[in-house]
């Protein structure tokens, strides 16, 4: 997440800071496709959901045009 959506060195990998980091520090594509997810959410379930769920709060609070794809 960090490489592909140009979050700054000083991200701290952690939910809270990928938050802060796509609602103030990085202005994301209007349209976000993840490729592979279906395993990744078999993999690591929870951390799927809060990814879908920090998009889709970003998409109400400041992007309604945005589109995310989880392919």
């Amino acid at each position: 997440l960090q490489r592909e959506f140009d979050f700054p060195d000083f991200y701290g990998r952690n939910w809270a800071a990928f938050w802060d980091a796509i609602s103030g520090l990085v202005l994301l594509p209007e349209h976000v496709r993840f490729v592979g997810w279906k395993p990744l959410a078999e993999r690591v379930p929870d951390g799927a959901m809060m990814l879908a769920d920090c998009l889709d709060r970003y998409r109400e609070l400041y992007r309604p045009g945005l589109r995310v794809e989880y392919l």
